[in-house]
């Protein structure tokens, strides 16, 4: 398998930057997501990748080969369709066999490596069968050897699990990430559902309007999310954010907004700033009788989400939502307040959007 590299790949349409100025470094046996809303450019980011769109600006290393202006046919990668895009009068044995007779291997040859393929994705006992006669997620599969019989360099695929229903997408997500494991292929994947992204990756390359916004594990852009639009995309709910205010008070620096006031653990003097606070909503809890400052809010709805609720609440003029086992004990109309621990808050520049660094106080235990 192979190093992929883009060192600021760029893609304009007219006057419209589809991609901008993009660098990234994809390892060698890497599963990269990107992900990403409708429109953003992951899919043009990765037709140019696999040589179907040739960029405005910028390069396409794989290993230390520069293949910027080579051909799709003779880059060593493979692509997975949203479509499938099977040929429906072969057999799924001819369609995964297909590659290899495009190459001008024996019969013989072909037949042994399409069985090896079919079995690793168990396959086997539909080989004489044609398309029609799949499941959507079996035709997916069939996509996969496909791709898979080739040996390529890197895997590249875009949104493969869109066409399928809820289950057969959970099912086939898992056969991937298994094949990945197995086989420690380099993947680059492209989908805008981010539990595809949280569950398969091993990391997360997040794109908006054509710019990356971060690069990192599941669990770094879920915990410390770079920007205001990466804490708003990641999460079901999304991060509570709040148009707030960072101000010392007697017991140190608080965010405050209006029905708002959190703690944030340090004590500093510092000249009032405007933020954005951000707090997801399984950090927040419901605080007891007689308690001060948090978030005071009124439910306006409840969800039961099975094993979980989610409430959502208004406080002041943010909405604010908390998400914790079921039952919460809430109803609509209830007043509430709500607190986060210093260490689950987020605070962001009002004007540009970004993160904030900064850290809360060590809690200390009595000895």
């Amino acid at each position: 398998m192979s190093r992929i590299r883009l060192q600021r790949l760029t893609r304009r349409f007219g006057s419209v930057t589809a991609v901008d100025a993009v660098s990234l470094d994809v390892a060698d046996g890497e599963f990269l997501v990107l992900l990403g809303p409708s429109g953003c450019g992951k899919s043009t980011l990765l037709r140019m990748i696999a040589g179907l769109l040739a960029p405005t600006e910028g390069r396409v290393l794989l290993g230390d080969a520069d293949i910027t202006d080579v051909p799709p046919r003779r880059r060593d990668l493979a692509m997975v369709f949203q479509s499938y895009a099977l040929y429906p009068h072969l057999s799924v044995a001819r369609n995964i066999g297909f590659p290899l007779r495009a190459r001008g291997w024996s019969r013989a040859a072909i037949r042994e490596k399409v069985a090896e393929v079919a079995a690793a994705l168990d396959l086997t006992e539909l080989l004489d069968r044609r398309p029609r006669e799949l499941s959507g997620g079996q035709r997916q599969r069939v996509a996969l050897g496909r791709a898979l019989v080739r040996d390529p360099g890197a895997f590249l695929m875009d949104e493969p699990l869109s066409n399928l229903d809820a289950a057969l997408r959970a099912g086939t997500r898992a056969e991937i990430s298994a094949l990945h494991k197995r086989l420690g292929a380099t993947v680059v994947y492209v989908t805008h559902d981010q539990v595809e992204a949280m569950t398969m990756a091993t990391r997360i390359a997040l794109l908006d309007k054509g710019r990356l916004e971060q690069v990192g594990t599941p669990a770094e852009v879920y915990d410390e999310p770079a920007s205001v639009f990466v804490a708003r995309f990641l999460g079901s709910p999304a991060m509570n954010l709040i148009d707030a205010t960072v101000a010392a008070t007697a017991a140190g620096l608080a965010a405050r907004a209006r029905e708002v006031e959190l703690p944030l653990g340090i004590d500093a003097e510092t000249p009032e700033r405007p933020v954005v606070l951000g707090v997801r909503p399984e950090h927040l809890a419901i605080a007891g009788q007689g308690a001060e400052g948090g978030i005071r809010a009124v439910v306006e709805a409840v969800e039961n989400l099975g094993s979980e609720e989610v409430a959502h609440c208004r406080a002041g003029e943010a909405r604010v939502s908390v998400r914790g086992p079921r039952p919460l004990g809430l109803r609509d109309g209830d007043r509430v307040r709500l607190t986060a621990r210093p260490e689950h808050l987020h605070l962001f520049d009002a004007d540009s959007g970004r993160r904030l660094a900064w850290r809360p106080a060590p809690v200390t235990t009595p000895a």
